[in-house]
């Protein structure tokens, strides 16, 4: 049995993606694919998500952002990946930064 390598996704989703239950929707995805972190709203009007966790289960988080809840409009996703920390417990939605 192989060991899954942890990383971490920190994506900005771009378009409409404030006051759409973006952020719940993320937080619903990352509870299906077990994986921890953060997701807020940007001054910008984007949305931020760090997650870490196994690869496969970040690919399929990531192919969520692209899609996002019925009523957003995702225009864009900018990803950096990098090696997990591991310093979250937990998924959990913070304030506005």
């Amino acid at each position: 049995m192989t060991e899954h390598q942890q990383k971490r996704l920190h994506a900005i989703v771009e378009g409409t993606v404030q006051g759409v239950g973006f952020r719940m929707f993320v937080t619903r995805l990352a509870a299906d694919y077990h994986l921890t972190g953060w997701v807020r709203n940007r001054w910008d009007g984007n949305v931020e998500v760090v997650a870490e966790g196994e690869e496969e289960q970040l690919n399929r988080l990531l192919a969520g952002l692209r899609v996002g809840p019925r009523s957003a409009d995702v225009t864009n996703v900018r990803v950096e990946w990098s090696p997990a920390s591991g310093e979250f417990r937990d998924f959990r939605i913070r304030y506005t930064g």
